[in-house]
């Protein structure tokens, strides 16, 4: 009995062990090495100035780290242009639960970062550069470094890896088509059709004459289009209602928006009319992951064929999402977000 005792004994310790060391393995750091930035002298909750070097000056651009992991850093592209990062907080509710190390950043000229006034900045080329900055200052590399963006943020993501992909161990794309002519079509095709014809017809009337400031516009938007397919939660999530009072509210996010993405919201103008990238997905060999909603501004059909454009693609559907899915269909969003960067490090894509 005695030695069947020390058997089980031992059995048991064992057992333990390996639980341990499943569990170490898994994820790879303890929590005080999680928390731990290396830091010295005043504690700053993870917030850093990270200078940009432009063709016009050098500015600071506001990013917010989430733990230390060296095998994991997700830097979190915002919409908008300009929108900056508030909708995207509720990713601290998940991410750090999986140990990720992640950022949540102010793209230049959004409201957290500086706003210099100098129109020649606001194109697709200056912000890839950007990200690239932000990418060595927050010391990712081909190893660990997953880009996440959404709407706009999409747009700066596969722009990034067909500059940067060696740069790049996986990427994430929600809600973001790769042609504005594609989107803009849907838009009318599909979208307008689902609005009540005296609706839209009012819409096109206010945008036909350039009245964007009329309040009016906003009032025929707010319960037609925005709580259809922009967020669907009643009420809308406290910092997605602060992300869009900041953009609304501040002359340099403002005029970079409408500068980039152009004043109406029921389609894309400006600087990004003609963009299109569909024919260059094919390049893409970085592991990517597809995000698309049912009630998107985006076509999730649009987005599953991209999923099959790049070499290492998946896709991610989201039945009762919309353009912000990450809130209304939050549950489907990160269970497939977070499978996708664990699957990559574990070397399945």
């Amino acid at each position: 009995m005695r030695k069947l005792l020390i058997v089980l004994s031992a059995l048991i310790i064992l057992s333990c062990n390996n639980a341990e060391k499943k569990s170490t393995e898994s994820n790879d750091i303890t929590l005080s090495q999680y928390f731990n930035y290396g830091e010295t002298g005043v504690q700053s909750a993870g917030i850093r100035m990270i200078p940009i070097i432009t063709p016009v000056d050098t500015f600071n651009v506001w990013t917010k780290r989430f733990g230390n992991n060296p095998r994991v850093k997700v830097l979190l592209l915002h919409g908008g242009p300009a929108a900056g990062h508030e909708y995207m907080e509720c990713f601290e509710s998940f991410f750090p639960k999986e140990g990720f190390e992640f950022y949540e950043y102010d793209q230049l000229g959004a409201p957290y970062s500086d706003q210099p006034s100098d129109s020649s900045l606001w194109t697709i080329e200056r912000y890839v550069d950007e990200v690239e900055q932000v990418r060595k200052a927050i010391g990712a590399d081909k190893n660990n470094f997953y880009i996440l963006g959404n709407s706009w943020g999409g747009i700066l993501a596969m722009e990034y890896a067909l500059k940067y992909q060696e740069n790049i161990k996986g990427m994430i794309v929600a809600n973001m088509v790769a042609s504005i002519p594609d989107y803009n079509k849907y838009a009318y095709d599909v979208l307008a059709k689902q609005m009540d014809p005296k609706v839209f017809a009012e819409i096109m009337d206010i945008e036909k004459r350039k009245d964007f400031g009329n309040p009016r516009y906003e009032q025929l938007l707010m319960p037609n289009f925005y709580t259809q397919h922009i967020c669907r939660l009643d009420p809308w999530p406290e910092p997605v209602v602060r992300c869009f009072t900041h953009l609304n509210s501040m002359p340099v996010p403002k005029q970079i928006y409408v500068m980039m993405q152009g004043p109406s919201e029921f389609g894309a103008s400006g600087r990004l009319l003609n963009w299109d990238i569909k024919d260059r997905l094919k390049e893409l060999k970085v592991p990517a992951l597809m995000v698309g909603a049912k009630h998107d501004t985006m076509d999730p059909k649009a987005m599953e064929e991209q999923s099959k454009m790049v070499q290492k693609g998946r896709y991610l559907f989201c039945p009762n999402g919309s353009h912000m899915c990450m809130w209304d269909d939050q549950k489907v969003f990160m269970d497939g977000v977070i499978k996708f960067i664990r699957d990559v490090d574990a070397g399945i894509m």
